[in-house]
């Protein structure tokens, strides 16, 4: 998906604001202008290549916001019908959120758009930022120029949403991402399991971190001290190559690369992975270039304070950087073939 093949049919905004006591629902679609139009498909398209947006399946029984969906999509998506259905998402919303102070406030777009022939609901709930503006205050004496605090500010497009959805509408498949907040005590997706009602899977950037966290877990109980500095700047190594070749990370390829032939070790994080529900055969397909620029780098801190930043080329280029294990058991790091040092 392209930010320019987003087309928007229908969009409308309710303010749902708890210091108030009730949502502000809008009864009209929102007249936009091109610049808008541009804020908005910036945000539906960050959170569709996002690699902490999770895939989701409605509780179709279950969920009224599938229920009203659906019999929108069965009403023709008419303007009538669709302000109808938004606002029955919105208060639904705003229920939840008057229940639990922790859920900030927020303004809830609801868009109809459209693209590659397909046709998808956007749910952004955009979470209002403090800032400062100014204003002027006329008497007989002049213009006074003040400025002020104003905390209903609307988070920019290069801002991540805290909570968003696009739905397809041909099989209602969810494309989602949340941040949970205390609901009754304890940290809770509210988005996902009070409003939607669906049951996601991992996103590919929760994905990966479960698999290196795990593989780093056993390492460090498994490993002498001496070893574990290696075999973890392998492991990265080792899911920076795959990324570089095919684009994505395999599970085992990584598991069967970084533990050869010690199966009891592969089983141990295996074990691990279960306890997440991951797929052990998974194979992760980060979209996010940011994700993949992590493992692109060794980020080495010493006992004694030192800490060197390696560009994986480098550190596995020989010429350029060798790591040297003494007598004693202490490790030095030789650096060679420098043609200038800039000091930053």
């Amino acid at each position: 998906m392209e930010k320019g093949e987003i087309r928007l049919r229908k969009v409308i905004v309710h303010i749902l604001d708890s210091t108030v006591g009730l949502p502000v629902l809008s009864d009209t679609l929102l007249d936009y202008g091109s610049d808008f139009e541009d804020f908005l498909r910036g945000h539906i398209l960050k959170l569709m290549s996002s690699d902490d947006k999770k895939t989701c399946e409605f509780h179709k029984d279950d969920s009224k916001v599938y229920q009203q969906i659906q019999a929108l999509t069965q009403a023709g998506q008419s303007d009538e019908a669709f302000v109808e259905m938004s606002q029955q998402l919105a208060s639904s919303l705003y229920e939840i959120m008057n229940k639990n102070i922790d859920i900030p406030q927020a303004d809830f777009m609801e868009i109809l758009f459209e693209t590659d022939h397909e046709k998808y609901l956007a749910l952004l709930k955009m979470d209002y930022r403090t800032s400062f503006t100014h204003q002027t205050q006329s008497d007989a004496f002049g213009n006074t120029n003040e400025i002020i605090k104003y905390r209903a500010i609307l988070p920019s497009e290069t801002q991540k949403l805290s909570e968003a959805a696009v739905i397809c509408l041909s099989d209602f498949s969810i494309s989602m991402i949340e941040k949970k907040y205390e609901i009754n005590g304890q940290k809770t997706n509210y988005f996902s399991k009070l409003f939607l009602n669906c049951s996601s899977a991992l996103s590919p950037k929760s994905q990966l971190s479960i698999v290196t966290r795990a593989i780093d877990a056993v390492q460090k109980k498994y490993y002498h001290d001496s070893e574990q500095f290696e075999v973890q700047m392998e492991a990265k190594q080792v899911i920076h190559q795959q990324l570089e070749e095919t684009g994505a990370v395999d599970v085992p390829i990584v598991l069967d690369k970084v533990f050869k032939e010690k199966e009891e070790f592969k089983q141990k994080v295996n074990e691990k992975l279960e306890k997440y529900h991951m797929d052990l055969d998974a194979q992760i397909e980060p979209q996010a270039e940011s994700t993949a620029q992590k493992f692109a780098k060794q980020y080495l801190a010493t006992d004694t304070g030192v800490e060197i930043k390696i560009p994986m080329e480098q550190y596995q280029n020989g010429d350029h950087i060798e790591f040297i294990t003494n007598p004693d058991g202490t490790i030095s790091i030789l650096i060679k073939n420098i043609g200038h040092i800039t000091s930053k």
